[in-house]
């Protein structure tokens, strides 16, 4: 699609200390502006739920974005060890991340704020189920721009083809499934259902364990239509790491919510 959205020209008599022109990436744009949507939304909600700082709410936020930098490229360099072990400047220069690299790391920042904090766990990671939604939907449409996470060839109503050569969509100039938006449209409609369940919520964490159910199984099934294979598979091919991780997930949310939703219906029994 549109990798690159416009180039801004360097006064000559800067390009000693900058490049002779600056170059606006619509991946990173997107994440950019997915970011402070997600900033706002969490550090309100923070505000309104347990009174916190809008400082304290801020570094809670620089943790999330360092922790999801780093952790989504341990995950990528384990969909490629051999690889990485030979071009270890790759992990840097290549521009993508596991996403669920990225989710498992920060929040295990938003365990220790909230241990620091002593705040009631259920109803933060709530905020968080949301918060996540709002920075990943916003990614997924970078990615489709950048023609990342892309599908497989596919000559259908809803194929796409990407011809920039700036573009790292394999193969160019042919119509493939459009995955990113596939998991833009999925996200949202994910985050549609937690506003609607928000207004009938039974327990704490309810909108958490949703969260990760349903973007488990929507991510399972998209994955069989993705065509990166660079992702890495296991079980010979039968599983893709993200299949994997998902499946891991998905139980354990699952027995979660059943175990609050029985303790919720006790509750009201008695």
């Amino acid at each position: 699609m549109h990798p690159i959205l416009f180039k801004i020209p360097i006064p000559e008599f800067l390009w000693g200390i900058f490049p002779d022109e600056l170059v606006i990436y619509s991946y990173g744009l997107l994440i950019f502006l997915g970011a402070i949507t997600a900033s706002y939304y969490l550090v309100t909600q923070l505000a309104r739920r347990f009174n916190l700082k809008t400082d304290d709410s801020l570094n809670l936020v620089i943790g999330i974005i360092i922790s999801a930098v780093i952790g989504g490229k341990v995950f990528l360099y384990f969909e490629s060890p051999s690889f990485y072990n030979q071009n270890p400047s790759a992990i840097f220069s290549n521009a993508g991340f596991v996403f669920y690299g990225s989710l498992i790391f920060a929040l295990g920042v938003v365990w220790l704020f909230i241990r620091k904090y002593k705040l009631a766990t259920w109803p933060f990671l709530d905020i968080i189920a949301v918060t996540t939604l709002i920075v990943h939907a916003f990614g997924r449409i970078g990615c489709f721009l950048a023609g990342c996470c892309h599908g497989l060839p596919y000559d259908g109503i809803f194929s796409v083809v990407f011809s920039d050569p700036n573009c790292v969509a394999e193969p160019l100039n042919t119509p493939i499934h459009p995955t990113q938006l596939y998991s833009a449209f999925m996200l949202l409609f994910i985050l549609l259902i937690l506003f609607i369940v928000k207004r009938f919520q039974r327990f704490d964490g309810e909108l958490f364990l949703l969260y990760l159910m349903l973007y488990s199984l929507g991510r399972s099934v998209i994955e069989e239509f993705r065509g990166d294979e660079e992702r890495g598979f296991i079980f010979d091919g039968f599983l893709s790491h993200s299949q994997f991780i998902a499946s891991v997930l998905f139980l354990i949310a699952l027995f979660l919510f059943i175990k609050k939703w029985r303790n919720a219906d006790t509750n009201l029994n008695q």
